[in-house]
């Protein structure tokens, strides 16, 4: 049973081994997304989004991006690390980092290891540590959350901007593509004696 639970402990560390971490991902990037602009790395082999339990419809921030091999995973790290990578227009480029054993939710237990659980009295000396933890937390949590919707708010207005401008590009090429069909181009040309050519 021992040899057993060291076998399945083994294969999970290679799995981390050739995982990714990606953080700083926009809502709008999705798994096909994130797949379409990794697999020009190798051959991504798994996508799973980690979940923001801080703000309603758990939007996935940063997702655990599994490769074929640990060569692929290394080559997406220090890419990243050396250029911005933007994913699907996002306004903001993506992070990434090595994945680590506590970021899977589903890790096997460590062959060996033994976790102790106990309540605290509140006369214990570790009480009042695990108390000020417990309020930091959520201080850190609120402020996260805080700088998130403000993040979310500048992203969705650089997108309201980005669509108008390429709307009013579209309506100019529109507008220069009739002109060039119907002639008036060419009698404007003739009419200022310039020289116009067709693209």
């Amino acid at each position: 049973m021992d040899s057993e639970a060291q076998t399945e402990y083994a294969a999970f560390e290679e799995k981390v081994k050739r995982t990714v971490y990606i953080d700083n991902l926009s809502p709008q990037v999705t798994e096909s997304v994130l797949r379409t602009a990794l697999n020009q790395f190798g051959s991504v082999t798994g996508v799973r989004f980690i979940p923001n339990h801080l703000e309603p419809g758990n939007i996935p921030r940063c997702a655990l991006v599994e490769m074929d091999n640990p060569k692929q995973a290394k080559a997406i790290i220090s890419e990243m690390s050396n250029y911005p990578f933007m994913m699907s227009g996002m306004p903001r480029p993506a992070r990434a980092c090595a994945a680590e054993v506590e970021m899977f939710d589903d890790r096997p237990i460590k062959p060996g290891r033994k976790i102790l659980c106990r309540w605290l009295d509140p006369n214990d000396p570790d009480f009042k540590v695990a108390n000020k933890l417990k309020h930091l937390t959520k201080k850190h949590a609120a402020e996260a959350s805080f700088m998130l919707k403000r993040q979310l708010e500048e992203e969705e207005k650089l997108a309201k901007q980005q669509a108008v401008t390429l709307k009013a590009n579209y309506k100019k090429f529109e507008m220069i593509e009739s002109v060039l069909i119907d002639g008036t181009a060419r009698r404007l040309s003739r009419r200022y004696e310039m020289n116009v050519r067709d693209a």
